[in-house]
């Protein structure tokens, strides 16, 4: 039997190749070859070190003292990934990515937000707003929500119909229509929001910005509820937890911090602490299933580290942390076991949890943009013997790209590499990242991810 199950998977792997045209050489430059979209890329595991030479000197945090991460290197789990669509954009950079069951958003410097079908990745038209800068979008089910430069929210409505046509519902914070000349609501954010969490259940809305602020909406009231500086420096990201309630902040000054809201009232408090350190934190993720609960947190030292929820006093306990980008991580993103990891050094991290621990291992490094990776999207396409997903990227060199990536189960790994086709050469090497002219130029400007 477990001869059969080997073959059947190397008879998998084999019609994989083959739906796929390899080049006889890749070469990667300034600019990307025009058959970019079709290699197939076959990654080997990468090693995750946490040794007590390579960890670096933090401040002791009493709530969450440092420990020794329990990664290692990845067993030799088969992982493939290719590029399926490339595309590069002229209207700026792009800040964020939102998907619902249908559609992929974009959101970048200008006015439109851009909606390409998925699982094809064809664009099928845009979402125009009154102000530019859109940071940051979050879709559930219906509604779409954004954020411009106005430091006002706006609501769509998205429905799936034959020509896509969305419709505004609300702007967050509402104008007073008998106000001719209106001045800034008390309740409007006084920066740029980087930064929205929705909890479904509760109906509340989540905006965090670089004004230190946190607020939250009421969506069926269209009204803020409550408001309170949660940081010292820029607010970078935030999550919600929905089976708890905890909101999940972090920010430059270098701290993560969890929230909840009281009992019967609007107003949050804070709960706990996660660490503080030095390093900004740009980003965060939250991992949940039946049996376990992690929060994963990027910063700009390169690290990602991660606290395991305790099931009876709800407490989240350091586990350690993830090394192995080179500069600062800026987005992540996490779906069941698979974190996936968008650094300043243009590359991705995939990184496996193993069932029943925290263990992880990092199992490929995804090369292919040639600037920072700014944000991040995925959704699961199966699991079944094969584990399938979708990546959406988007960097700092201007390209928006999807990956379709697959992992094999770990009891199947001992299976034959197939035998190189003459006619069909893929050369492997360890590539250093190419920085696009726009980026060097914006990060002298000292506007490198902003």
């Amino acid at each position: 039997m477990e001869m059969h199950g080997e073959t059947d998977l190397r008879s998998f792997m084999d019609e994989e190749r083959k739906k796929i045209n390899l080049p006889r050489r890749l070469s990667f430059g300034a600019h990307q070859s025009p058959s970019e979209s079709n290699i197939l890329q076959y990654a080997s595991p990468r090693p995750s070190s946490a040794s007590a030479t390579s960890i670096p000197l933090r401040p002791m945090s009493p709530e969450t003292p440092w420990t020794l991460s329990p990664v290692r290197t990845s067993p030799s789990q088969p992982f493939l990934y290719h590029c399926i669509t490339s595309l590069h954009r002229h209207e700026g950079t792009i800040f964020s990515i939102a998907l619902t069951k249908d559609y992929i958003f974009t959101g970048s410097e200008s006015r439109r937000i851009h909606v390409w079908k998925r699982p094809d990745c064809t664009e099928i038209g845009y979402v125009r707003a009154n102000s530019d800068r859109v940071r940051a979008l979050l879709a559930c089910g219906r509604m779409l929500f954004t954020t411009h430069s106005d430091c006002k929210i706006r609501i769509w409505n998205v429905s799936v119909t034959e020509s896509f046509r969305p419709r505004k519902i609300t702007t967050l914070p509402k104008r007073n229509p008998f106000v001719l000349f209106p001045r800034k609501s008390s309740h409007q954010h006084r920066n740029i929001i980087s930064c929205l969490a929705y909890n479904q259940e509760e109906k509340l809305l989540y905006t965090g910005s670089w004004d230190k602020t946190v607020k939250a909406w009421n969506v069926s009231e269209k009204r803020c509820v409550d408001s309170f500086v949660a940081h010292d420096g820029h607010i970078n990201a935030i999550v919600v937890n929905e089976h708890d309630g905890c909101v999940f902040t972090c920010s430059s000054d270098g701290s993560v911090k969890i929230w909840r809201r009281v009992f019967g009232e609007n107003s949050h408090i804070l709960t706990m602490t996660l660490k503080f350190q030095l390093s900004p934190v740009n980003a965060l993720a939250l991992s949940l299933s039946s049996s376990t609960c992690l929060l994963y947190s990027g910063s700009s030292d390169g690290l990602i580290n991660f606290w395991e929820k305790e099931k009876m006093s709800g407490r989240y306990n350091h586990g350690g942390f993830l090394q192995g980008h080179h500069f600062a991580v800026l987005c992540l993103v996490a779906i069941e076991d698979i974190v996936f990891s968008g650094s300043e050094d243009s590359t991705i991290r995939v990184w496996k949890r193993e069932d029943g621990n925290c263990l992880h291992s990092c199992l490929s490094v995804i090369e292919g943009h040639h600037g920072p990776v700014r944000c991040l999207a995925a959704s699961l396409e199966s699991d079944n013997l094969v584990k399938c997903l979708l990546i959406y990227s988007a960097s700092l060199d201007q390209t928006f790209k999807v990956w379709r990536v697959k992992i094999y189960p770990t009891e199947k790994a001992n299976f034959e590499e197939p035998a190189k086709d003459p006619q069909r050469e893929v050369v492997e090497f360890e590539m250093s990242p190419v920085l696009s002219p726009s980026w060097v130029e914006k990060k002298l400007q000292g506007d490198h991810f902003q």
